[in-house]
């Protein structure tokens, strides 16, 4: 590959780019990832909207204004990073050439290599677990890394918590000259047993990660399975409630599936599940079909966070869209959650990701979460 290293300003601290452009596309339609060139194919066929260039544009546009000395963007051609960081008002310097891009993982790891050739401070990557795994196989831990999320699954430890927080932690690094660095687990899991609802996740590797706490989100850990009592208690409670004419809404886990379980109704793991009068509506409901189905009733909706990582909204539950969650009403949102899953976050809030700035702002604050049948904690969410 030619490049256009000559061109870069030897005082400025350089960046590397590279954008999976197909990352995060099957999340509101239901697919949970675009792994394989079908599952792309259906995405497309459902009418899914690329995702991963507006949230690397974000990213890019903080590490600009954050990097108050200037830095300077080495990229791949055309969507995989150049088209991005033009966006975000760089001019950046390519590596090859567009008609060298095959469309496949390949391409990520050949242009990760180059860009690390090209002698960068820091290589952000933006994509999901998928995208991880292929930067590992690029450059291992020689070159520090960072994602920014815009897939589906993000098991990883290797992401900023948001594209902003991503871009922040990027521009503290280079201006730092080097700031503090983890090795960082890279884990991914069979997208075809996931959308059959079964987790099959195993580390892959590490890469190493510029750090800092509240910028960088956890590693994905399951359930532990010992809070039996605590599980029906929070499944009672809810049950309870669920008496009413209104479409409930249970959102992806193993602690909504438990309350469905209680309740004597089906439920997918990974998968968003309607139901009216305690009667299934739609399982495995993808953006649209939840849209469809608030025309007709009002809605409450049910969530748990993700165990290790605390992200309520943005992680595996991109069918709960903004528009989705404004149509149900911010007020008509309930959390649950074991004591053993909070505690689990070591003192670290809840997070919101949703890709609309002003609702993750309106999202903020404190939440009630349920914890037992007659309990409840105060949360807090970031």
């Amino acid at each position: 590959m030619e490049t256009g290293v000559a061109a870069i300003d030897a005082a400025r601290p350089r960046v590397g780019l590279i954008v999976n452009p197909i990352a995060g596309m099957g999340g509101r339609v239901g697919l949970k990832g675009t792994d394989g060139p079908d599952a792309v194919e259906r995405a497309r066929s459902l009418e899914a909207v690329p995702v991963s260039g507006e949230r690397a544009a974000i990213a890019l546009a903080t590490l600009g204004e954050k990097a108050t000395g200037g830095v300077d963007i080495v990229t791949a051609p055309g969507e995989l990073g150049a088209f991005v960081a033009q966006r975000a008002g760089f001019e950046p310097i390519v590596v090859g050439n567009e008609s060298e891009i095959a469309g496949t993982s390949h391409d990520t790891i050949a242009y990760a290599r180059a860009i690390g050739d090209a002698g960068v401070d820091l290589l952000l990557f933006a994509g999901g677990d998928g995208t991880a795994r292929n930067i590992h196989d690029a450059i291992g831990v020689e070159i520090p890394a960072l994602g920014i999320p815009t897939g589906v699954k993000m098991h990883s430890s290797v992401f900023g918590t948001n594209p902003r927080a991503a871009g922040e932690l990027a521009a503290r690094f280079v201006e730092m000259s080097s700031g503090p660095c983890r090795e960082s687990e890279v884990m991914d899991i069979d997208e075809d047993a996931f959308r059959e609802g079964r987790v099959s996740a195993r580390l892959f590797g590490y890469l190493r990660v510029p750090y800092q706490r509240s910028l960088v989100q956890g590693l994905k850990s399951g359930s532990t399975g010992n809070e039996l009592s605590v599980l029906n208690g929070i499944a009672t409670a809810i049950g309870q409630w669920m008496t009413d004419d209104a479409l409930w809404i249970l959102g992806p886990g193993t602690t909504t599936r438990h309350i469905a379980t209680v309740l004597g109704l089906p439920k997918t793991l990974l998968g968003v599940d309607l139901y009216r009068n305690r009667t299934v509506v739609s399982q495995d409901a993808n953006e649209q079909e939840i849209l469809r189905q608030l025309d007709a009733t009002p809605a409450r909706l049910v969530v748990t966070p993700i165990g290790g990582q605390g992200y309520l909204f943005g992680r595996g539950n991109q069918q709960l869209s903004p528009a989705v969650l404004r149509r149900i009403g911010l007020s008509n949102i309930i959390v649950v959650a074991t004591p053993g899953k909070l505690a689990g976050l070591d003192g670290a809030s809840l997070l919101v990701d949703t890709g609309d700035a002003a609702l993750d702002a309106e999202l903020r604050g404190y939440v009630r979460v349920i914890v037992n049948q007659r309990q409840e904690s105060m949360q807090r969410v970031t």
